[in-house]
């Protein structure tokens, strides 16, 4: 299924100590994957060769690609874009179309990657003529552009190519890409660090690649002068209640996000996002403050509820893989495992978490209903080729009616029950026992390590199954989209397809016996609900349908028309959805909880905010929810 991002490697990047350093396959060269030769020289022969070529100590390239990938081979590239062993990147507009920026039909997209740490695999084949293709997926040629761009920074600083580690001390804070002297300096001492402990790695084959210790090696912190390093704000000034153990250490700004004026410029901040990191604080925190990442948060909060902010709320963070859902909301990550939640959700999460929404909610006027604190599963994406795509944190494991509880805006309150066919209901679970469901987990949807095999693991959940018929044993809900050329959707952990969860509102479409039918993702889907206990009858809220005799369109992004731009600025292209059921069929219903809002569109070049004449209702379409057009659609108040 759609797993939720890994995170970048670290030596402590999962606090279970579960992985097996062992556990990572290194990416052979071409000519070994192309030959039966034996693979006498390996991985410790291209090392060497590599900083042979270059003058580079061998030491100084093995410990900074140990610190960029843990010697972790990329499929593909890593989440900030970066190629093989040496973590060469090669940030793309499709990165940042189908990734956390969620940018697709952005007129800017060619500016919001025209940063030069994002392209140092382009200056690696500048420096030794190797194409850019084989950089990316030939191993010795992915070390050779680390060792070129080394023996460049050496050379930019003023230092020889010496035999001598603690020489390159300005180059290898320069490879860093981290323009903040703290964060350099971290970067420093952990490739220092590693070059006087040594480290090793087996392969998938069972040989050994190994860095020898070199006690002596200490980095020569002076050198770092010559790369006139920015001076980060001290941690002060975080944007939390008095009362949190809060901290702001702010990350820089590049591809991960933009610098912005919410709200005071007119975006109005409606939204809190919740997200599980994948990992420990530590690896969450390396990863989010990485140069040149395309992944970022506001606040990144650790299992005893300490709290780091990273960026200030007035700016965008590419968190959440839909634009127009970044230019709204605020995202906090939290450390933990999605598939383990249990095990990660501590109560001081929970409790720090709700004092922290309570705090933002009062301060932005966000909404504290469940169309506006979500999760990251409950945000959809952007276009038809990133709908499936998008993370499923924080998963079934969350207790959503314990939470908003503790925020001071209970979604379980109110008698459970199931009203006449096209009233409203709440989804309202208990999460205990009572409602325990069992999912299907696997090694790919838990990377923590502890998830040997694939294995059915009944739980807690703050979700109900949806499926196709009124019975126990009818298929799952079937999304086509998600699974193109099924017949049922799963019971995998990680399929949000087929679950409502706790706090989501939706119309009744029919009632049989201990079955309810709700209108969701453009069918008909039902859920067992025995007496209504897992369903509360709800009025409040705006009864969404189509208004003429055609089905109404729904979209991933919301903004202006073409003709509303000033002369200058390129409109961002709006389209509906044309993915299969990703619309409102005449005589189906869907639930709105607040007004409409207008479009609106940012550019960051001049930080102009654009404001478009037509409105747009946030609406409950499955697990997610969606934009529709409000001049498309009928809204009536649910009785």
């Amino acid at each position: 299924m759609h797993k939720r991002k890994s995170k970048r490697w670290l030596t402590g990047a999962v606090a279970t100590g579960a992985v097996a350093a062992g556990a990572f396959a290194f990416l052979p060269t071409l000519a070994q994957a192309q030959s039966d030769a034996p693979q006498d020289a390996g991985v410790q022969a291209d090392f060497s060769a590599a900083a042979a070529k270059y003058d580079v100590p061998t030491s100084v390239l093995m410990a900074v690609t140990h610190e960029e990938s843990g010697w972790q081979s990329h499929k593909g590239y890593s989440n900030k874009g970066g190629y093989g062993l040496a973590d060469l990147t090669d940030v793309t507009k499709d990165m940042l179309v189908n990734g956390d920026a969620g940018a697709g039909g952005r007129s800017d997209l060619a500016s919001m990657i025209d940063h030069p740490e994002m392209h140092t695999l382009q200056k690696a084949a500048e420096l030794t003529g190797i194409p850019a293709d084989k950089l990316r997926t030939d191993r010795r040629s992915n070390l050779e552009g680390a060792a070129a761009l080394l023996a460049s920074y050496q050379k930019s600083v003023g230092g020889g190519l010496s035999k001598d580690p603690s020489d390159w001390t300005g180059a290898v804070a320069k490879y860093s890409r981290l323009p903040d002297e703290k964060a350099a300096t971290s970067y420093v001492d952990n490739v220092f660090g590693t070059i006087r402990s040594g480290a090793q790695q087996k392969s998938a084959d069972g040989r050994t690649v190994k860095l020898a210790a070199d006690p002596s090696a200490k980095p020569v912190t002076a050198q770092m002068d010559k790369l006139k390093l920015k001076n980060r704000p001290s941690s002060t000034g975080a944007e939390c209640p008095a009362s949190m153990d809060c901290t702001f250490d702010p990350v820089t700004i590049a591809g991960n996000g933009q610098v912005s004026n919410r709200p005071a410029n007119g975006i109005k901040i409606d939204r809190i996002v919740l997200h599980t990191a994948e990992g420990s604080f530590e690896s969450a925190k390396e990863e989010l403050d990485a140069s040149g990442a395309i992944t970022a948060a506001h606040y990144l909060m650790d299992t005893d509820g300490t709290t780091t902010q990273l960026m200030a709320n007035k700016d965008l963070a590419f968190a959440v893989g839909n634009y127009h859902y970044n230019l709204h909301s605020i995202s906090i990550e939290q450390a933990g495992f999605t598939a383990r939640g249990a095990d990660w959700y501590t109560d001081a999460v929970y409790q720090q978490t709700a004092k922290l929404v309570k705090y933002l909610a009062k301060r932005y006027d966000v909404p504290m209903d469940r169309q506006h604190i979500l999760g990251h599963d409950n945000v959809p994406g952007s276009l038809d080729s990133n709908l499936a795509a998008q993370h499923w944190d924080k998963g079934t494991a969350w207790d959503w009616s314990r939470f908003m509880r503790l925020a001071g805006s209970p979604i379980d309150s109110g008698t459970r029950g199931v009203g006449k066919v096209g009233s409203v209901v709440t989804i309202a679970p208990k999460f205990n026992a009572k409602n325990e469901q069992t999912y299907t987990v696997c090694p790919s949807d838990d990377p923590s390590g502890a998830t040997p095999a694939c294995a059915e693991v009944p739980q807690p959940s703050n979700s109900l199954f949806v499926r196709t018929a009124p019975a126990s044993d009818a298929p799952l809900f079937l999304d086509p989209v998600v699974h193109p050329g099924a017949q049922a959707g799963t019971d995998s952990i990680s399929d949000w397809s087929d679950h409502v969860q706790a706090g989501q509102q939706f119309v009744v479409a029919d009632v049989k016996g201990d079955w309810t039918a709700i209108w969701y993702g453009g069918q008909e889907g039902w859920i067992h609900n025995p007496g209504g206990k897992y369903t509360i009858p709800t009025t409040g809220v705006q009864i969404i349908k189509a208004a003429g005799t055609t089905a109404a369109p729904v979209y991933g992004q919301a903004y202006p028309a073409a003709s509303e731009y000033p002369a200058g600025l390129s409109p961002s292209t709006q389209a509906p959805l044309t993915a299969a059921n990703y619309k409102i069929p005449v005589g189906q219903a869907y639930v709105a909880d607040q007004p409409a809002t207008p479009a609106d569109d940012f550019f960051k070049s001049g930080g102009q905010v654009v404001t478009g004449s037509e409105t747009y209702y946030q609406v409950q379409f499955n697990h997610r929810t969606i934009y529709v057009n409000s001049a498309d659609v009928t809204a009536t108040p649910a009785a």
